[in-house]
């Protein structure tokens, strides 16, 4: 399922200084202002976020130990997007050009450390198995905050009925479409097959978390499903 890798981008032009053979290079946007900001804002983050020293913290329990300057990169993006995991290089890109407040900074580190935690604990096969992509998608957007009530009432949308599991879906579709030459039809069907066992998969959260008491890690449930991917 899938395309050959000559025959798709694979996101890469939402992310214009991405230079996936040389992930040491800082790009020329690290002299302007937003880079700092950008720096400034990740270090808080990684410091005082509970969901994103949860994160961290299961990816070092699984061996996969986070640098913060070989792991996370501040870069100009497209204007669609917030931040993007690129799985090619293990690292996440953040877009200090769209990234402009803490809390915004907070929720793209914690969505984008969901597919990194996913990459660490899984063989995900982020390339070719729209599957697996489309399950980190729908964890992401579950788990990192993206769907929270203040979040989806500063979009205006709210009232509906499960609603919470709405939005998770149409995020997850949105971000499939954006990284992938793929029909909105067939992302629907495969984001479809896959909703409720990805949406229930918490790991490492217990729950789904909804404030900072939620950030608490879930032994029993991250050994379980370490080997999830392997079944979708």
């Amino acid at each position: 399922m899938g395309q050959a890798k000559e025959e798709a981008d694979y996101g890469y032009d939402l992310f214009p200084e991405r230079e996936a053979k040389n992930v040491t290079k800082r790009p020329v946007s690290s002299l302007f202002p937003f880079h700092h900001k950008c720096q400034f804002m990740l270090n808080n983050t990684v410091n005082h976020s509970p969901y994103a020293k949860l994160l961290l913290n299961a990816m070092s329990n699984s061996g996969c130990e986070v640098l913060k300057d070989r792991h996370f990169s501040c870069e100009d993006c497209d204007g669609t997007v917030s931040g993007g995991f690129d799985a090619a290089t293990s690292q996440i890109v953040l877009c200090q050009n769209n990234v402009q407040k803490q809390s915004h900074m907070d929720r793209v580190v914690t969505h984008e450390l969901i597919h990194a935690f996913d990459h660490c604990r899984a063989r995900v096969d982020w390339f070719s198995n729209f599957r697996h992509l489309a399950c980190s998608e729908i964890r992401a957007a579950n788990l990192s905050g993206d769907c929270s009530f203040p979040n989806e009432m500063s979009r205006y949308h709210f009232g509906m009925k499960q609603h919470h599991q709405e939005c998770v879906r149409n995020r997850a579709l949105r971000s499939i479409l954006a990284v992938r030459k793929i029909s909105r039809e067939e992302a629907e069907k495969i984001v479809a097959e896959v909703f409720d066992s990805c949406f229930n998969d918490h790991a490492p959260f217990e729950r789904i978390p909804h404030s900072k008491k939620d950030a608490t890690f879930d032994h029993r449930n991250y050994q379980n499903r370490s080997r999830y991917y392997a079944n979708i």
